[in-house]
């Protein structure tokens, strides 16, 4: 049987805990938070009162930071991208017939909030240039996205156990910047989102961990390939108008690391929270191609560590589009 067909057949073998799972991870839409809890209400005669209060505390967050917070902002609102490339792995329909489908079309209604509530907040901010960043938005969905994954159901949720770590990390961060400049508004607006981040981590590692028990060696190996060519950041493929596709990237890089939203050593960290949390050293019952997969995975955190620590990051801030000059 072909690796493709074993994967469909794990799927498929899968997927009757699917709808579980969906209940255990996601939160039902009357339940969960919407962006209107954190804006201010324009129905309120308090309204422009509320803005001016945005905009003030606004004049307090430094320039870098953001760079940032747009960049994770057009990161989160390029999920067209997102919802159609896990639409297209194997085992999971497209027209949303099954419960894996189904688990897709749910968890992008949730991660749609992320990009709703921070785009509005930024558009109330007045600190960013808002034509420059939706023309990178649209750049960003218009371009594609390829992360090197293919159809394989296995490397995909490698990925996105991998990426939605690192977007609460990001968050996460943002919202105790904002905290200490005393923005408490954007503060629980960024945690609440690296809230949702981290429980949506939990569902794909879970992913991930079953797949480990029923198919170990090419689960393995899925594991060895992504981390050998290296996770692909969304934001890889950022660029502002006129320029070519990712020519955005490394200075977003640089300056998310120079303020420690996040750095190099924690992409380390996860790929070490990953080992862990499907105990790689544990795991039975796999090939020798596996076994040699399993070493390079484990000797990898310390060999990206050293690398890590040789990377210099550019003091002076790179001038985007999206932001007001700090100069001026």
């Amino acid at each position: 049987m072909s690796l493709k067909n074993v994967r469909l057949e794990v799927m498929q073998f899968l997927e009757k805990d699917v709808d579980a799972l969906i209940e255990k991870y996601l939160i039902p839409i009357e339940k969960i938070w919407q962006p209107s809890d954190f804006l201010p209400n324009s129905e309120s005669n308090q309204f422009f009162d509320e803005v001016t209060e945005i905009r003030e505390l606004a004049k307090e967050l430094p320039y870098d930071f953001w760079v940032v917070l747009v960049g994770d902002m057009i990161t989160e609102e390029a999920l067209p991208s997102y919802e159609s490339w896990l639409m297209d792995v194997e085992g999971i329909d497209q027209v949303g017939r099954n419960s894996w489908g189904k688990w897709v079309r749910q968890w992008t209604a949730e991660e749609n909030r992320h990009g709703e509530v921070l785009n509005k907040y930024l558009y109330l901010s007045g600190r960013v240039n808002m034509k420059e960043i939706e023309k990178t938005t649209q750049y960003l969905i218009a371009d594609g996205f390829d992360i090197g994954t293919d159809r394989d159901p296995y490397k995909n949720f490698v990925y996105t156990s991998f990426q939605e770590l690192a977007t609460f990390i990001s968050h996460n961060r943002v919202a105790k910047m904002a905290k200490e400049k005393g923005n408490d508004q954007l503060a629980k607006m960024c945690k609440i989102i690296s809230g949702d981040e981290m429980r949506h981590h939990y569902a794909y590692a879970d992913f991930v961990e079953r797949i480990f028990k029923v198919d170990p060696s090419q689960m393995m190996m899925a594991f060895h390939y992504m981390m050998k060519q290296k996770i692909t950041m969304p934001a890889h493929f950022l660029r502002e108008s006129g320029n070519k596709i990712g020519t955005a990237f490394e200075e977003f890089s640089n300056t998310a690391q120079r303020i420690g939203v996040y750095t190099s050593l924690d992409y380390v960290e996860i790929l070490e929270k990953l080992l862990k949390r499907w105990d790689i050293d544990k795991i039975t019952n796999l090939t020798d191609e596996a076994e040699k997969a399993r070493d390079y995975l484990t000797r990898l955190p310390s060999r990206l560590a050293r690398l890590a620590e040789r990377i210099k990051i550019p003091e002076n801030s790179f001038q985007f589009k999206w932001v007001e000059s700090p100069l001026r």
